[in-house]
């Protein structure tokens, strides 16, 4: 009887521990700004997609996991790309919107903390929070919209930058599949 007791208080001693660095890791985050809120009106949904939000790191450091705002918290998700930015909804966990000022780009991935799938099975979108840029991974319902998503915010941002830097945007449509849009500051190289 001892023994089964002691092996549930040493159970118990490492969930507090876990829970304990959970807490100490939000709080070393502190400086993130609050979660933008989804607007009420946010446009046209130009693309969606549900599946499951697997959590955020440090943009390029995929073991670097964030848990302040709700960030660390797995859930499923919702999420809608209009014209003003990215809206992610997470039934039981804080819902936030990235505006397409701060979205930096997409890829196709195979892991992010706490989650390893098969080659491109994630797709890792990279926005801008504060002075930290982010990666929040993402698995769709059906992978197979991962790539339409990856164009769709790589044209997204690419466009974006072309217009602060006063440059002519290419539209995804004149971009044949499989290629870079070139702007014309580029092309003239």
């Amino acid at each position: 009887m001892g023994w089964v007791v002691g092996l549930l208080l040493f159970i118990a001693l490492l969930y507090w521990l876990m829970r304990e660095g959970w807490k100490w890791r939000g709080t070393l985050q502190g400086d993130l700004p609050e979660l933008a809120a989804v607007p009420e009106d946010a446009g046209t949904p130009e693309l969606t997609l549900s599946g499951r939000y697997h959590g955020s790191t440090t943009a390029g450091q995929w073991l670097d996991r964030i848990v302040a705002h709700g960030l660390g918290t797995r859930s499923r998700a919702e999420l809608t790309l209009t014209e003003q930015g990215l809206s992610v909804v997470r039934p039981g966990a804080v819902d936030f919107f990235v505006p397409v000022a701060a979205l930096r780009g997409a890829r196709l991935d195979k892991g992010i903390a706490g989650k390893v799938l098969t080659e491109g099975g994630l797709l890792v979108i990279t926005w801008q929070h504060g002075e930290r840029q982010l990666d929040s991974g993402f698995r769709a319902d059906h992978p197979a919209e991962h790539t339409a998503w990856v164009e769709a915010l790589n044209g997204l941002t690419h466009n974006q930058n072309a217009v602060s830097r006063g440059t002519t945007p290419v539209t995804p449509a004149a971009v044949p599949r499989g290629t870079t849009p070139v702007t014309p500051e580029e092309g003239a190289r």
